[in-house]
């Protein structure tokens, strides 16, 4: 994990302090509080309004959030979420539109109104005890628009640099604190931005379990792209006669890749389709896999599926493609390999991983209190950073 350094003062930041609005929820697990080091935060905590949180199915960015979320409330900070309805959090929870839209993501039409919505709180609790600082994990609009608030925002990244995107960073980068979250997604970052941490997305790993006696099936999960390599993992699973199932959703544009590539192959017996999982089932299919199959061929700036695969104990075989490199060990957590043939050679291999060493990877690394830790630094420097401005233009 990367040093995370304070960030240059913005023109017109004040620095302030947070407020925390809403209802707090119960959950399932208790919500306690053990203390940071430090004064308590008050962190507005900005999460997309596509899909609930947790989510019920797939949802990578709302898992991030409810993880981060959870830790840092347990961590004696005061977090409100806003969040798409729908939401149960230890947080207090701030519902901003009527309804969540899953199927409608990055339409700007609702992400522009519910950061607006959050702006206008956030705004409003300026004028009595206001927010420390705002964790967007919203997408574009919010770090676009940070500079209207006075109120310092830390921006994670949480999608690949495209040349557009990279041209978007490029112009606004410069209103928030960009924080990467891993060195390969940082590799591509448009020139100008000066150094931004990498702060690995995080893990519970108190809701995973270890499991150290395997099934014997391979598994791979993910949305049904060409990119994602379903197809891939089918040739690789059948060149050594190893059972397969594959979970995940299908998206809008994905059905006729679907039809054409893998459907012909879901047998339900040496290739399974589940569709898509969540919660105890999804948890329970990770665990059980003899592997997880990652044939990728795009730069993932991440891969949460190699984590919580990692955290049941269960190695990872992925091809050398973006943060893979970096969440697979290669020999010891699992196998990084060029090709197909390559990974049908390492399913074999899979017998000497020792699964404690996957989880205790994940434990050093991902696990959600050392990702909290590592944030509550980051609001900290950002935080200050007004302050230590004006006392450097004094001298």
């Amino acid at each position: 994990m990367d040093v995370v350094s304070p960030v240059p003062a913005r023109r017109s930041r004040r620095h302030m302090r947070g407020h925390a609005i809403g209802s707090t929820a119960d959950l399932s697990l208790a919500c306690a509080t053990g203390g940071p080091s430090g004064t308590p935060l008050r962190v507005a905590m900005l999460a997309p309004p596509w899909i609930s949180i947790p989510a019920p199915g797939y949802g990578g960015v709302e898992s991030v959030v409810n993880a981060l979320t959870e830790a840092l409330v347990r961590r004696g900070h005061a977090v409100t979420l806003f969040c798409a309805p729908g939401s149960v959090s230890c947080a207090n929870v701030v519902t901003l539109l009527q309804e969540s839209h899953p199927d409608e993501i990055e339409r700007s039409l609702y992400e522009v109104d519910h950061v607006a919505r959050a702006f206008d709180e956030i705004d409003i609790a300026t004028n009595g005890d206001p927010f420390d600082v705002v964790h967007d994990h919203c997408g574009f609009t919010g770090l676009a628009m940070a500079n209207r608030i006075d109120t310092p925002l830390v921006h994670t990244v949480h999608g690949p640099f495209t040349p557009e995107t990279a041209a978007f960073y490029a112009r606004h980068g410069h209103k928030a604190a960009l924080v990467g979250i891993s060195r390969a997604q940082l590799a591509s970052a448009p020139p100008g931005l000066g150094p931004i941490p990498s702060i690995p997305n995080p893990i519970d790993l108190r809701a995973w379990p270890l499991q150290e006696r395997k099934g014997d099936y391979l598994l791979w999960i993910g949305r049904m792209t060409p990119e994602k390599g379903p197809h891939r993992a089918i040739a690789a699973a059948r060149a050594v006669d190893v059972p397969l199932v594959l979970a995940g959703v299908i998206q809008p544009g994905q059905q006729a890749f679907f039809d054409r590539e893998v459907a012909p192959h879901v047998d339900g017996d040496r290739v399974r389709f589940v569709g898509e999982v969540g919660g105890s089932a999804k948890r329970s299919l990770f665990a059980r896999a003899r592997g997880l199959l990652m044939p990728i061929r795009w730069d993932e700036p991440f891969g949460m599926v190699m984590v919580e695969a990692l955290a049941c104990g269960t190695p990872v075989i992925a091809f050398r493609e973006g943060a893979a490199c970096e969440l697979v060990l290669d020999g010891k957590t699992g196998y990084l390999v060029d090709d197909e043939r390559a990974m049908a050679e390492a399913i074999v291999r899979l017998p000497r991983i020792v699964s404690r060493d996957c989880r205790a990877w994940v434990s050093q690394h991902c696990d959600v209190e050392v990702v909290a830790a590592a944030y509550e630094r980051t609001y900290r420097s950002v935080a200050l950073a007004p302050g230590v401005a004006r006392v450097l233009a004094s001298v």
